[in-house]
């Protein structure tokens, strides 16, 4: 079932990222042209205009991003730490292999402020969990690239708890459940990007985990200011934003999470 769950996640994904639905209506306005529909091509040409003027001046993902980011606060206190748990997402494991080097994308302050809490809480166990989130290679793990960048921080191998094999959120928690003695027992601080958060958290919950402790990072949507043309980042942000309230929609459809916008528990 939970393949069977990724499988079609990642295939709806494909259908449903914004800038698909540039190339339907412009694929549609050109073939209305062949067959000499005129009217029904301007409209399809012209709404895809209007799509690309939208996205390009109105930071849409912003707007759909901050309910998301302000969810749980930043920086929250921790008075102490059993467990300190980086999702992945923020290394780059292809890149990784192919350098012999810990390489990142835009989400790596997941691994840098998770090592940080690491020095500050050295008794806590720090675990990353993260796999392969891809549907054609699963072969190269996240984990691999964060064990790299742990060993060059020197944290001790008693310390760290590695899952391999997760591909998605779900899999973060109910994988990362079998590994720890009792995940009721915390406080847990869970790192991932903030528009991720309530997703995370709610993926958590559902698993059995107990008295977690937030700790987004990797801030997305900045303080909405005047209109300004920049078609590419708002449309990076656009499918960012997107794809995490569909992701939202389904687990709380399918129990994977217990509400569309969890709280903690």
């Amino acid at each position: 079932m939970e393949t069977l769950f990724f499988v079609a996640s990642k295939l709806f994904w494909l259908v449903a990222r914004p800038e698909i639905w540039f190339v339907l209506l412009l694929v549609i306005g050109f073939w209305c042209l062949r067959r000499d529909r005129v009217a029904a091509a301007n409209k399809m040409l012209a709404s895809a205009l209007f799509l690309v003027l939208l996205i390009g001046l109105v930071p849409v993902g912003q707007l759909l991003m901050r309910p998301l980011e302000t969810r749980f606060p930043a920086s929250p206190d921790i008075s102490s730490a059993a467990g300190i748990i980086v999702l992945g997402g923020g290394e780059d494991a292809r890149m990784s292999a192919a350098s012999g080097l810990p390489e990142f994308n835009a989400a790596g302050e997941r691994l840098i402020l998770g090592l940080a809490l690491a020095q500050e809480y050295p008794e806590a166990t720090l675990i990353f969990t993260g796999g392969s989130a891809s549907l054609v290679n699963q072969r190269v793990s996240g984990a691999d690239g964060a064990q790299a960048l742990f060993a060059r921080f020197e944290i001790a191998d008693s310390r760290i708890t590695l899952e391999p094999a997760a591909r998605n959120t779900g899999e973060n928690a109910t994988r990362t459940y079998e590994l720890v003695e009792d995940a009721t027992r915390g406080p847990w601080v869970l790192v991932t990007s903030a528009f991720h958060m309530p997703r995370s958290v709610g993926s958590f919950c559902a698993a059995g985990w107990r008295d977690m402790i937030p700790y987004p990072v990797d801030y997305r949507a900045a303080d909405i200011g005047g209109l300004s043309w920049s078609f590419a980042g708002n449309l990076d942000l656009l499918n960012m934003a997107i794809k995490e309230w569909i992701g939202l929609v389904a687990y709380s459809l399918t129990g994977r999470t217990p509400a569309l916008l969890p709280r903690n528990c």
